[in-house]
């Protein structure tokens, strides 16, 4: 790099590294050394070794249950986001009439906020179940589904776009050699359609799985982890114990390091997975 990049360089990119070693890099190393101590303020913690991990795993079972609970609402919402996503990706790319006011309508739910979109279908629910004298948190199983069902709402459409993007980005001329070799539409599907957008797959998966696991403002707004914690999210469990409990300040910081390591590996682990399969294809 000459010295006049190396200077411009410098300029352009040193407010952008100043403000992420702020706002991220270190947080993110006094959070992983308060998790290590107890603490009321940042200023008074004190060291105690692995203390609160033990106790995060220890004391009650809230974290497990929530993190199971977790785990189960992530692999529903990410294959039904992801299958009906792929699903109308295809047949928005058939050049039927309206095709751009379908998109636009399926990707409306993704501008609004979560906890706005929580309430709204915590109205929605409860209006169906009044009928039947439920209320969403009247069941865990209610507010299981429900929530799967309001994350499925929020992301289709979002994802739906990344999907066309692949479809659409596939050479006419090998879909076209397909057809004129006698490959039917499911063959066609198996071996070309798929395998030419595992890009968007990578990037939907990784988007779903992460966002899956972080969920945290729909779920308060949704069912605030009611009843007694059933529904109740690994965000938002650290949340409750971080400032729902005196003196479990560390032990929240614990298990939101535990947390970021959990939902790292998965995420990594899945990007690993499909790119090999973006290179064999």
């Amino acid at each position: 790099m000459k010295n006049g990049n190396k200077r411009w360089f410098a300029v352009f990119v040193g407010p952008t590294f100043i403000a992420f070693c702020i706002a991220f890099l270190v947080p993110f190393i006094m959070g992983l050394y308060l998790s290590f101590c107890e603490f009321r303020t940042v200023s008074d913690a004190q060291f105690v070794g692995l203390q609160n991990y033990i106790r995060a795993f220890s004391e009650n079972s809230d974290f497990l249950n929530s993190l199971w609970f977790t785990v189960k609402f992530a692999i529903a919402s990410v294959i039904s986001i992801n299958v009906i996503a792929f699903l109308l990706a295809l047949l928005l790319t058939r050049g039927i009439r309206g095709t751009n006011l379908f998109r636009t309508v399926f990707f409306m739910p993704n501008l609004i906020g979560g906890i706005v979109l929580g309430y709204i279908w915590q109205l929605i629910i409860n209006g169906i179940l009044y009928n039947y004298g439920y209320s969403i948190t009247s069941n865990a199983t209610f507010g299981y589904w429900g929530l799967v069902v309001l994350m499925s709402w929020q992301m289709i459409g979002y994802m739906m776009i990344i999907y066309i993007a692949g479809i659409q980005n596939i050479p006419t001329a090998i879909l076209e050699a397909a057809r004129v070799d006698g490959a039917g539409p499911f063959r066609t599907l198996r071996s070309i359609i798929i395998p030419s957008v595992m890009p968007s797959i990578t990037i939907c998966l990784f988007l779903t799985i992460t966002n899956s696991f972080k969920l945290f403002d729909q779920n308060l707004a949704l069912t605030a982890g009611a009843p007694s914690k059933q529904t109740q999210m690994v965000a938002l469990d650290i949340y409750n114990t971080f400032y729902g409990r005196v003196g479990y300040e560390g032990v929240g910081q614990a298990k939101a390091v535990v947390f970021f390591v959990l939902v790292a590996v998965v995420a990594l682990l899945q990007l690993y997975l499909t790119r090999s399969r973006e290179v064999e294809n």
